[in-house]
C-alpha cells in the first residue's frame, strides 16, 4: 500500500468516526473509523521507514590513485 492509499484509510476513517451517526446493530462505525485510521498510520510510519532504507547513500568502497583521478 502506498502513501496515497494511507492517506486514505485516514481520511475514510475519520469521516466513519466523526462525521457520520449512522446506528447498525452488527456494526460500530465509530469503531471502524479508528481502526482503519490506525491501520492508515501504521501504513504511512512503515512507508517512510522503508523509503528512508532506500534512500540509504553507500560510500565508495575502492581507493582511486591522484592518476586514476584526473582522467
Amino acid at each position: 500500500m502506498g502513501l496515497g492509499g494511507c492517506i486514505i484509510l485516514i481520511g475514510a476513517g475519520a469521516i466513519l468516526a466523526f462525521a457520520t451517526d449512522w446506528e447498525l446493530d452488527t456494526v460500530n462505525v465509530d469503531m471502524v473509523g479508528w481502526i482503519m485510521m490506525i491501520v492508515g498510520v501504521i501504513g504511512v510510519f512503515v512507508y517512510a521507514s522503508v523509503m528512508r532504507r532506500r534512500r540509504m547513500v553507500v560510500p565508495p568502497t575502492t581507493v582511486m590513485s591522484e592518476d586514476e583521478r584526473r582522467l
